[in-house]
């Protein structure tokens, strides 16, 4: 059977990888402009072709991808005029790779529904590197029939596909997975801080935390250049890391989990945000120059 035609909205840096590997897998590939025009003109020489609205994209798609920002960026796509929810076909597959609200998932799954379209959420984990080398992680969202339907198009850019439940599961697990990741990333920002507060040599308890049982694949990608001074070790933007925190914070709230750990991390990254720390440049690695400077310090000490 020939490849599902794909739909694939939000070439930015996550999306250029998973949209150039689809081409290259065959798949029939529309993309919808963006404002930079570097990743669109390399998917077009690849064989991609360019819609100029939702619409276009919808009409020529059997299956639409989502790879935006978070939740008000789907809900735009979805509910604006000539959007997915105007112009989606019965029988179609809406599948959200962004990181967003399971409550919005849900509402956006019930109306589409109405319409006969399907909705998916299967937000992803790693970096743009291993989107481009088509090794991404997915945690999906579905019934058995539609994640079974969409498994071969999700093979074309992930390594390892999680189906974890009905839809709202994937992006459920995935803010669980973020907040736990993130608040590791807040903890070793303040113990390096204190080391710089303290006289202590970073790169001496890197030494030691890297040949005990406290090591750990994050640790080792933050800290193992944030003691050289190079803060762009994980490339995730600090800002997106907030929004992520914020998004988990609100459905604890929602669902009754207890817990102090998860908003101690909401407003450090809060505090670093309004310290100067948000700008895209800031990648979440800039939490170590953050907390410093919230302790009238630098990182590394001079």
């Amino acid at each position: 059977m020939a490849n599902k035609k794909i739909g694939f909205i939000g070439v930015g840096l996550m999306g250029h990888g998973m949209a150039k590997n689809l081409v290259e897998k065959e798949f029939p590939t529309i993309v919808l402009g963006h404002r930079n025009r570097a990743p669109v003109e390399d998917l077009l020489k690849l064989g991609a072709k360019e819609a100029k609205d939702v619409v276009e994209v919808v009409k020529g798609s059997d299956i639409v991808i989502l790879c935006v920002t978070g939740s008000p960026q789907v809900e735009d796509l979805v509910y604006r005029k000539d959007g997915i929810l105007e112009s989606g076909i019965s029988g179609q597959i809406v599948v959200d790779t962004s990181t967003s609200q399971p409550g919005s998932t849900l509402k956006i799954f019930a109306d589409l529904k109405a319409k006969g379209v399907r909705f998916v959420d299967a937000p992803l984990a790693r970096t743009p590197v291993e989107a481009e080398q088509g090794r991404l992680n997915t945690m999906v969202g579905a019934d058995d029939a539609t994640f079974l339907e969409i498994e071969p198009v999700l093979q074309a850019f992930c390594e390892n596909i999680f189906h974890v439940g009905d839809v709202g599961a994937g992006h459920k697990i995935k803010l669980i997975n973020n907040c736990a990741a993130i608040g590791q990333m807040a903890l070793i920002a303040e113990a390096l801080t204190a080391c710089a507060k303290l006289g202590v040599d970073p790169k001496k308890y890197f030494a030691l935390v890297s040949s005990g049982a406290a090591n750990s694949g994050i640790f080792q990608m933050l800290a193992g250049k944030a003691v050289e001074g190079d803060f762009g070790g994980m490339k995730f933007g600090l800002a997106n890391a907030l929004k992520d925190v914020r998004y988990y914070n609100q459905m604890a709230m929602e669902f009754g989990v207890a817990g102090a750990m998860a908003s101690a991390t909401l407003q450090t990254l809060t505090q670093a945000v309004n310290l100067g720390f948000g700008g895209p440049e800031h990648l979440v690695a800039s939490l170590v120059p953050a907390v410093a400077k919230m302790n009238n310090t630098t990182f590394p000490p001079r």
